[in-house]
């Protein structure tokens, strides 16, 4: 590609990626001290990859999203620890460090479970504030974090990983306290796939036209990188120019689709088995739609057999419905969704994934009504004291009557995931609150 003049930025922000580090392995040691030298990785659902890794694994060569059958040598040869994702811990403590950053500026935007963007502009002092946050952080929770600085969004995620990996920086960098060429040097040292947004894919499409290094993509002719690789691309480039195309985005927009599924952790064969699993996805689905005041007109609820297991007959259902009228009825939704599970149900398969989504996604304060049907009220007192009950003292607390009694009492099948290695709620369950 060919290059073009760079246009200086108009003014400086001081945009803050702070990002919790190795967070699930993080949380575990926050009441497992003892590991805290020791390599630890946890696993994904079933327990079947790789989804954190302390620092020590990170240097065995356990790879992010690597199956775990293949590095569970590691755990005789050179002690691993393999845990279960224990994810009512990690959003707990989430929300504990979301709370903490939240005291620093009014102005955050929480991108995802272990990361939090923070608009620092204008304050003075700002390093001893951003070894502030990092501190605080660590002290109150005993998540290590680390805060990277820039002048738009992209530029500060470039920043946290230059925090996180020269200890020089001591977990805080400045992009702003460079000057150009310094900046330059830095960003030719940087592998583009490094770029938010850039994966595996577009990083061999754009080492094609000759982008290595992030100070390539900067450089990079503009019309060209429209015209091959689209708006998005363009809008990375502007901003790793210092110029912010990438909002805060304070306020999280309602979905428009939501959708709840989950691999068993063994194949279930019985049509009562799968309600039950379908039901619990109902009720989440249902929960979240009351969470941001919404509800859906279309229900969709699919089923399917285990793809990796090529000897085994294949079967992947999936069917949609629209509701009569627009509901947020967890009841209501149930019976709906009770019933396409038995049409769709096939006897002499054996089943490993099931979902539910709900689309068509409108405010409760829009409400289109169908002149045929009868209007269909939801419980709103009803799902107003569930949702209270469950927020109270824990998700399941209150289900609906198909909800897990049937697996229990008749059924041998579990679709519950393996938790084989899990620890427990140290912050989510009263008998589980470890003692000090």
């Amino acid at each position: 590609m060919q290059t073009q003049a760079l246009t200086p930025p108009l003014h400086v922000k001081q945009l803050a990626l702070v990002d919790c580090n190795n967070f699930y392995v993080s949380c575990e040691r926050v009441f497992r001290p003892d590991l805290i030298h020791t390599p630890v990785v946890a696993l994904s659902n079933n327990d079947g990859c790789v989804i954190s890794r302390s620092n020590e694994a990170k240097a065995l060569g356990v790879k992010m999203g690597q199956p775990w059958f293949e590095v569970k040598e590691l755990e005789r040869e050179h002690g691993v620890l393999a845990l279960s994702s224990n994810y009512a811990l990690y959003a707990d403590m989430s929300n504990r460090v979301m709370s903490i950053l939240s005291q620093f500026t009014p102005t955050q935007e929480v991108y995802s479970i272990d990361e939090s963007f923070l608009d620092l502009s204008g304050i003075r002092e700002l390093r001893d504030v951003s070894y502030k946050i990092k501190q605080t952080v660590g002290q109150w929770t005993g998540i290590p974090v680390c805060v990277g600085i820039g002048p738009t969004k992209t530029l500060a995620k470039l920043a946290n990983q230059v925090a996180k990996k020269h200890p020089k920086s001591k977990g805080v960098f400045n992009f702003n306290d460079l000057n150009e060429s310094q900046k330059d040097a830095l960003l030719s040292k940087i592998e583009v796939s490094q770029v938010w947004g850039v994966g595996r894919r577009l990083t061999n499409r754009l080492n094609a036209y000759k982008v290595y290094t992030v100070q390539d993509l900067k450089l990079a002719d503009t019309p060209t990188l429209r015209a091959e690789f689209g708006v998005v691309m363009e809008k990375t480039q502007r901003e790793l120019r210092e110029l912010s195309c990438i909002d805060m985005t304070q306020v999280e927009p309602a979905k428009k689709q939501i959708v709840c599924s989950r691999s068993f952790g063994q194949m279930i064969t019985d049509v009562n088995a799968l309600k039950d699993a379908v039901s619990l996805f109902v009720s989440n689905a249902c929960q979240k739609l009351r969470a941001q005041q919404s509800h859906a007109c279309i229900i969709q609820v699919f089923l399917s057999t285990n793809r990796f297991r090529a000897e085994l007959p294949q079967y992947n259902p999936c069917i949609s419905v629209p509701l009569p009228q627009p509901t947020n009825d967890t009841v209501y939704v149930n019976t709906w969704a009770n019933y396409l599970v038995e049409k769709m149900f096939k006897s002499g398969y054996s089943y490993k994934k099931a979902g539910v989504m709900l689309s068509e996604i409108t405010p409760t304060t829009h409400m289109q009504m169908d002149m045929w049907e009868p209007a269909h009220q939801p419980n709103e007192r009803l799902m107003g004291a569930l949702d209270e009950l469950n927020k109270r003292y824990g998700r399941g607390t209150v289900t609906v009557s198909t909800q897990g009694t049937y697996l229990d009492k008749q059924s041998g099948q579990n679709w519950h995931m393996k938790q084989t290695r899990k620890s427990p709620n140290y912050t989510t369950n009263w008998h589980e609150v470890p003692y000090v």
